[in-house]
């Protein structure tokens, strides 16, 4: 090994590696007896991509910056991969010779290209070990006698398409002026699109001798497993103990962070754009800190680390009386795909009574340069200035902005080491969106038959290719929503709703109102829906478009819809609701086809997911009815009604249904507000489609429990309820006070639905010393447990929460004599509570649940009966994963038969398509939740493959899949996987 090195160095060389040899054979330390010389470095990756790639094959470059002043060079580099093996001592040569350092003539630049192919798919860490660095570091102990690690990790996964390591574009070596801000910024970009993140990171080392690292086939003793530790006395540059009783200090500075005078230096990196500030160095020398780029990969399910690259960088500081430049950048910009991002630049320097102002020379560092250009213009002095510019195209579009590294050099009378040029180092920012779809039109179709009124949206194809889909919202009457500067999709204030998507290269959309189970519920009649969509563009780089332009489409006539759900009587056993409905009808004089008739259901709560009949009217007038025998008294009640339209058998047609949106019964409830008992706090709650915030409502009382109850008063409401406290002086202790609450509200724009009103039911309570408010905790799911797991759920598995709960001490002077707690539950993050049960204890346990989501509250009841106010409402998503095999067998063997989620969380819908690899669709299925395996897929095939025309197998091979999933957590959130799988008989 030591003969082949001899033929890539000089005579000095020779003589440094023959104390090598001389000191390996003593037992001395090898890098103890070599020569220091390395500055800084790192390492990049990138996949093979030559005409036949082959799998798991790795590109490297390797770039180390090295001390000029010393005799030794680095001709060669020992590489380890992370899997075991090496490249032996100096296996790897360098790329030619040494090469200049533009504006550093006391440092030269060394490439090393190399290749490896791993032995499987996983993360590995490739590093270099150099021997030492260069002598005089001030920020750690003896530098030239400490070995030099940088390392990239990589991770090999069929999903990551090929991934490529950051990319780090300026210089690792710079210059600094004592008392002068320092500025650097690693230009880095990912080529990829993935979203990068900066940390500084201390300096490393490998304090064993190569001989103990290096592994067979190395001649070596070790395992080729770099152990890298920080090395000896760390300090990062600010630290006041590298100049002992002259602490260093900041200088006015008016960049980011801003410069506080007198104040202790800082030396800090900007998470997201890399840039490095050091305010201020007040020691001359040489300083080496590290930084890790990490490089993640935005996913369905959120982002994923894929990658880090460590670069050790070293600053060198003067006691030059040269003051560096000062940049001017444009505003930071944002362009639509196809406009030209253009901007121009400029930087004049500094003068100072012994380092006149100079011409600057300026750079542009950046993934876009090419293909976008920068020239200097001007030179100055007094300015210098250069032109930025980029034509942007569609495959620009991106949700984060590139990032553009601009730097301005001066050029010094007379440069010395101890008089460099200076820098400024500013970051621009350029994002770039997609350009909004054009001539959106939207044109109702009022249904007859068995059809439902729906619209058909239609646009032109959208103009960038390479976007995934086009996004579809809707909302009812026309919005106001203009876009913000450079925003794009519908934010939430534009009060639209998604209503579904299709493909980018789609140019219609027809809204039919679809259930979550699939069923056409149509539109009603008599509304103005209106529409925007939007383009959205592939991962990792994402992105997304301005919206479009708005369309509406109306249809005339009247809906079904609800406008009284009115209490008549309070009883747990004997009560009593009014329900009433308006009639439906067509415009223009029309006739409703087929024999109608009302289907009125009720649910409990204010969000009931399951509904049971109630009453069927065949009636048209008939728009009224009276629920009875119900516990209105402890129960809040959901009310649905269903317009039915039934056709003879002859007819075969199926029924016509419409829905109107749901409405419940308005809930009160009423606790003493203070512990002297002389006031009472009354709420009250409700989820009806129609607004009673417009008016206020009005609150009735009487004392006792039976009588007339009086107006006592108003009060505002909220879309979902409201509070008011009644601190009439007359009340007393002890006594008995019952309430009810009464709603006025309306239909906006519908004239004749305009004083709907509504009763809550009675609630009564004795006025005495409220019982001390529960404090409640939810016991979290180990969602993170539950998606490691190699199967999950199994046909036992159910979830369980635990609730626990103290005494507050709220209301002040509260009760905190409690006889029981009343725990309530609720599965979704609105919507009405149901009792659970009571229990004694401080705690209670919710076990074999489907799905762990929910929300909990807890009532604390006193000796006489009086219930606390109701505890904070402790609510817990249900978990998100979902994790696809790479592989299943159906041979027969029973072992992985059919392809299926290895685990998931409840969902609610699974929409997969498989394909292959021609982009054939071979198979095609929708399950939901109740179906227990989800997507199933025996490795069957279409019809037509087979010579038979039957459906057959699949061939043996690797298919690719599209997955949508809907999950059953609060948001309904909804994610698409991508993947591949092997088929293997």
């Amino acid at each position: 090994m030591i003969q082949f090195t001899l033929q890539w160095v000089g005579f000095w060389e020779r003589v440094a590696l023959l104390l090598l040899v001389l000191a390996v054979g003593l037992g001395l330390q090898p890098e103890a007896a070599r020569a220091s010389h390395i500055r800084a470095g790192d390492i990049q990756a990138r996949p093979d991509t030559t005409a036949n790639p082959i799998p798991r094959r790795i590109f490297f470059r390797m770039t180390l910056y090295t001390d000029n002043a010393s005799p030794v060079k680095q001709p060669a580099a020992t590489i380890f991969f992370g899997d075991g093996t090496s490249s032996c001592l100096d296996g790897v040569p360098r790329l030619g010779g040494e090469r200049p350092v533009p504006g550093s003539p006391d440092t030269s630049l060394n490439i090393y290209l190399f290749e490896h192919t791993f032995p499987s798919t996983g993360s590995f860490v490739v590093s270099f070990i150099g021997e030492n660095r260069n002598r005089g570091v001030l920020n750690m102990d003896r530098s030239d006698d400490q070995s030099f690690y940088i390392s990239t990790t990589i991770t090999l996964d069929p999903a990551l398409l090929g991934n490529r390591s950051p990319v780090l574009t300026t210089p690792a070596v710079d210059k600094a002026g004592v008392n002068q801000v320092f500025l650097h910024n690693p230009g880095a970009f990912d080529p990829d699109g993935d979203s990068l993140a900066f940390e500084l990171r201390v300096s490393q080392r490998e304090a064993r001798p190569l001989q103990n690292v290096l592994g067979n086939p190395c001649t070596g003793t070790g395992t080729n497993t770099p152990l890298p530790t920080p090395v000896p006395n760390f300090r990062y540059p600010a630290d006041p103990s590298i100049s002992p009783g002259r602490p260093p200090l900041q200088v006015a500075y008016t960049g980011i962070p801003t410069g506080v005078p007198g104040a202790p230096a800082i030396f800090v990196q900007d998470v997201r754009t890399g840039q490095i500030t050091w305010n201020a160095p007040n020691t001359v020398g040489i300083y080496n800190v590290a930084m890790v780029v990490r490089e993640f990969r935005r996913t369905p399910l959120g982002r994923r680390l894929i990658g880090e690259v460590i670069r050790d960088m070293q600053i060198i500081v003067t006691g030059t009386g040269n003051l560096r430049p000062l940049l001017t950048l444009p505003p930071d910009l944002c362009v639509i795909a196809g406009e030209t991002a253009t901007g121009v630049v400029t930087a004049t320097d500094q003068s100072s009574p012994t380092s006149p102002a100079t011409a600057v020379d300026l750079f542009a560092y950046s993934g876009i340069l090419p293909p976008a250009t920068f020239r200097q213009t001007q030179f100055g002095p007094p300015t210098a200035s250069g032109t930025f510019t980029w034509q942007t195209q569609c495959n620009n579009v991106a949700q984060l902005p590139y990032l553009v590294v601009f730097k301005a050099q001066d050029r010094p009378a007379n440069p010395t080491p101890a008089n460099p040029p200076l820098v400024d180092e500013q970051v621009w920012r350029i994002t770039v969106i997609g350009p909004a779809p054009q001539n959106l039109r939207a044109t109702p179709i009022v249904g007859s038959g068995a059809d439902v009124n729906r619209v058909r949206l239609d646009w032109n194809l959208y103009q960038c290719a390479n976007a995934s889909r086009i996004l579809v919202y809707r909302k009812v009457n026309p919005s106001n929503f203009v876009p913000e500067p450079c925003e794009t999709g519908i934010p939430d204030r534009a009060g639209y709703t998604f209503i579904g998507s299709v493909p980018a290269n789609t140019t219609t959309y027809t809204d039919s109102n679809p259930s979550p189970g699939g069923n056409n519920q149509g539109l009603e009649r008599g509304q103005n829906y209106c529409y925007r969509i939007y383009a959205e563009f592939p991962l990792p780089a994402g992105g997304a478009s301005i919206a479009s332009q708005e369309a509406c489409a109306t249809f005339p006539g009247s809906p079904l819809r609800l406008v009284k759900v009115d209490v008549e009587t309070t009883s747990p056993t004997n009560g009593q609701i009014q329900v009433c409905w308006t009639r439906p009808a067509l415009g223009g004089g029309g006739a409703l086809e087929g024999t109608p008739s009302y289907v009125l259901s009720r649910g409990v709560g204010l969000a009931p997911t399951t509904f049971a009949p109630v009453a069927t009217i065949t009636s048209l007038a008939d728009t009224c009815y009276t629920d009875t025998n119900i516990n209105t008294e402890e129960q809040q009640f959901t009310y649905r009604v269903e317009f039915v339209r039934t056709f003879p058998p002859s007819d075969n047609r199926a029924p016509i249904r419409e829905v109107a949106p749901t409405a419940s019964s308005v809930y009160t409830t009423a606790v003493p507000a203070n512990p002297e008992a002389t006031s009472v706090t009354v709420r009250w709650t409700y989820q009806v489609p129609w607004d009673n915030t417009q008016r206020p409502v009005t609150i009735y009382r009487r004392t006792g429990n039976t009588g007339p109850f009086v107006r006592l008063n108003t009060a505002p409401t909220t879309a979902t309820g409201g509070v008011y406290t009644d601190n009439d002086p007359a009340l007393r202790r002890n006594e008995t006070y019952c309430y009810y609450v009464q709603t006025d509200g309306l239909y906006p724009g519908v004239p004749f639905l305009n004083s709907l009103i509504n009763r809550s039911q009675v609630r009564c309570l004795l006025l005495s010393t409220p019982p001390c408010r529960p404090i409640l905790t939810l016991a979290p799911t180990n969602c993170e447990e539950l998606a490691n797991r190699p199967v999950f759920p199994t046909a036992g598995d159910r979830y369980t929460n635990q609730l626990t709960w103290t005494l507050s001490n709220q209301p002040t002077g509260c009760d905190a004599t409690i006889a029981s707690y009343r725990v309530y539950y609720r599965p979704a993050l609105t919507g009405p509570f149901t009792l659970l049960g009571t229990t004694t204890e401080q705690r209670f346990t919710h076990p074999n649940l489907e799905f762990n989501g929910g929300c909990y509250a807890v009532q604390a009841v006193a000796p006489g009966g009086v219930r606390s106010d109701t505890s904070n409402v402790a609510c817990q998503d249900n978990c998100v994963f979902f994790l696809l095999p790479n592989i299943f067998t159906p041979n027969g063997d029973a072992q992985n038969p059919v392809f299926r989620p290895k685990n998931h969380s409840p969902v609610r819908q699974v929409r997969f398509q498989a394909f292959n690899r021609w982009g054939v669709k071979v198979f095609e299925n929708v399950t939901t939740a109740a179906d227990p395996v989800l997507i199933n897929w025996d490795g069957g095939g279409p019809a037509g493959e087979s010579s038979s025309g039957k459906a057959s197998r699949v061939s043996d091979g690797i298919y690719y899949y599209l997955a949508e999933v809907e999950f059953a957590d609060f948001a309904n959130t909804k994610r698409t996987y991508k993947g591949w799988v092997e088929v293997r008989r």
